[in-house]
């Protein structure tokens, strides 16, 4: 029994409806709904700070401090899903975000080419030709007609052309491959490399790459104080799920820090899940459990006899592993770009090497977003992998084209400090972390798990599946029901983006 869980007082009551063990992102939404709901929920974590996977940690560094996402780079879209859950659920009371500046694609050489989203970008942007100027501006003017619904067939994308692979449909349109590259991996923020179809694990569908510039499209302007499409929380990705805990709580949910789950409590006539035992001794009972996909929790001991090979039974993990996720992190003192503090840089894939098959993306932080202290940066990186050496490779190949780092740095640790050489023309490395996150997600009986943090940028997926997952769980239930009341609906107003 750890000293903090002995020191707590029991928990009452003893039986919940539902009991969340872990308080990543897609938990605390579930508890936050299901509060909202009038269920009972006991929202617990072995760790003593809210965020689990999702977190923001805070990371001494040469007296300084940090704030470090554990599941970047990552942003809201300005128009996303996730933004109108958090209006819709009252979360935006608890969080503040920025706009990230603007977004570039890089190659081997380390040249940043500006992202053209929007018509003034496309005329404002040197690297582009007047043909290449004119092709963009006519793609994305039937892209807009289309989704308006034109009213002839010149301004509707067919139906033959919206069920083929986007990259063929950017062919038909003539793009160059150098816009082709911009639209697919910049923007729409396809992860395999599209233009080998038959080779590609995950081919974008024109309709779904259509979606994605709309999303894009809508999330540029939404809010008068954001810059581009993007939006990040102020101190870090970790205080979303610290939001939508704190919503639950104000709906009766029980939150309980530094209370690790020790066993698994079964009815010993039908085998079937029951509680859960605490590292404090207490048992607690509920209809539901949800737990980490990664957890490995012991049974107990059932005094049936015939149940008792159950005794060193294990449920490992409870998923099955699915792909990987490279991130890496970098602290540096300097900007990759002197006028722009908060960006995104994205490799598409081949731009690195030939056998890059994933595009890779990096989000540079400054301290404007609270994450770090003046005059100092926080790198982000991320690629999905097969295996930990194709993305560590990857990752230390982007590193490598924009950040000046010392050949010992190439190892796998990640504690090694660095000192920076002011001479060097890039940024040069204080401190750089690199690991690897497999994606896992399953359920057992009445057990459920959530997903962990995936490779993509923003959270519309995960959310969708923690939503999915509720809904699985409590089908005769509303997503937030009357959480904003009559005189006070949603409003973009209420949605605080700091300038």
């Amino acid at each position: 029994m750890s000293e903090d869980a002995s020191s707590y007082p029991p928990i009452e009551p003893t039986n919940f409806d539902l009991i969340v063990v872990g308080t990543g992102l897609p938990k605390s939404v579930i508890t936050a709904v299901a509060s909202a709901n009038g269920k009972t929920v006991l929202h617990l974590d072995p760790n003593s700070s809210y965020g689990s996977h999702y977190a923001s940690l805070e990371h001494p560094f040469q007296i300084t401090k940090f704030n470090i996402d554990l599941c970047g780079p990552r942003v809201l879209f300005c128009a996303d899903k996730s933004i109108d859950l958090i209006l819709k659920s009252g979360a935006n009371q608890y969080i503040d975000f920025k706009s990230i500046d603007s977004s570039f694609v890089c190659d081997a050489s380390g040249r940043l080419t500006n992202v053209p989203d929007s018509r003034a970008a496309i005329f404002k942007d040197k690297s582009l030709g007047l043909t290449e100027k004119n092709q963009l501006m006519r793609f994305f003017k039937l892209v807009q007609q289309h989704l308006g619904g034109g009213e002839n067939e010149n301004e509707r994308i067919s139906e033959q052309d919206l069920e083929s692979p986007f990259v063929e449909f950017l062919k038909k349109m003539r793009l160059p491959p150098k816009i082709k590259s911009i639209i697919l991996y910049a923007i729409a923020m396809a992860d395999y490399d599209q233009d080998n179809v038959e080779l590609c694990q995950d081919v974008l569908q024109t309709k779904d790459g259509i979606d994605r510039l709309a999303l894009y499209n809508s999330s540029v302007g939404r809010f008068p104080n954001a810059l581009g499409a993007f939006l990040y929380p102020i101190y870090g990705h970790g205080e979303l799920p610290q939001a939508f805990c704190r919503r639950a709580a104000v709906k009766g949910c029980i939150h309980v820090l530094r209370m690790p789950m020790i066993a698994l409590l079964m009815d010993k006539c039908t085998g079937h899940y029951k509680g859960v035992r605490l590292s404090s001794g207490q048992d607690l009972f509920s209809h539901q459990l949800i737990l980490d996909p990664s957890s490995v929790v012991p049974l107990p001991l059932i005094s049936s006899p015939t149940d008792s090979p159950r005794e060193n039974r294990q449920i490992l993990g409870l998923g099955d592993e699915k792909r990987k996720v490279a991130r890496g992190i970098c602290i540096t003192r300097s900007s990759l770009r002197p006028d722009t503090s908060n960006f995104l840089v994205v490799y598409p894939p081949r731009s690195l090497y030939p056998e890059q098959v994933t595009s890779i993306r990096a989000l540079q932080i400054g301290s404007d977003l609270a994450v770090c202290p003046s005059g100092m940066f926080v790198l982000y990186f991320c690629t999905l992998c097969h295996d930990a050496n194709q993305g560590i490779k990857s990752l230390n190949a982007a590193m490598d084209s924009i950040l000046t780092l010392p050949k010992s740095s190439h190892s796998e640790s990640s504690t090694t400090v660095y000192s920076e050489n002011s001479a060097e023309v890039k940024p040069t490395v204080l401190w750089k972390a690199l690991y690897i996150q497999e994606l896992t997600m399953d359920q057992f009986e009445s057990i459920n798990s959530t997903a962990m943090p995936d490779g993509n940028f923003n959270y519309n997926n995960i959310l969708d599946a923690a939503l999915k997952l509720f809904q699985k769980m409590y089908p005769d239930e509303e997503l937030f029901p009357e959480t904003v009341s009559p005189e006070n609906p949603e409003d973009d107003n209420e949605f605080s983006v700091e300038t």
